[in-house]
């Protein structure tokens, strides 16, 4: 079994554990999509120990903002390395 899938029973088995339904572990581990933000998701069940579903969601709409921004970051990154490149460039053949 890959990690994703790992995590993403982990992260089941623990909110039934804590009360909560099967299947909103399968749609918070839906929207993480991977092993990282599933993982993040884990420490914080663990930590916190919400007491409902509301909190539940809006950690995982935290965890999904922030990888979104870094995302973004990286895109605009990658952008600006390739805009530096065309530049400099520009520069050698002039």
């Amino acid at each position: 079994m890959e990690i994703r899938e790992r995590k993403k029973h982990e992260l089941i088995d623990i909110l039934v554990r804590m009360g909560f339904s099967a299947e909103l572990g399968e749609a918070i581990a839906a929207n993480l999509r991977t092993e990282k933000p599933m993982s993040r998701m884990i420490g914080y069940l663990l930590s916190v120990g919400p007491r409902s579903e509301e909190e539940i969601v809006d950690e995982m709409l935290a965890i999904m903002s922030d990888r979104d921004r870094w995302v973004q970051k990286k895109e605009a990154e990658h952008a600006n390395q390739k805009y530096n490149e065309y530049l400099n460039r520009r520069r050698e053949e002039d």
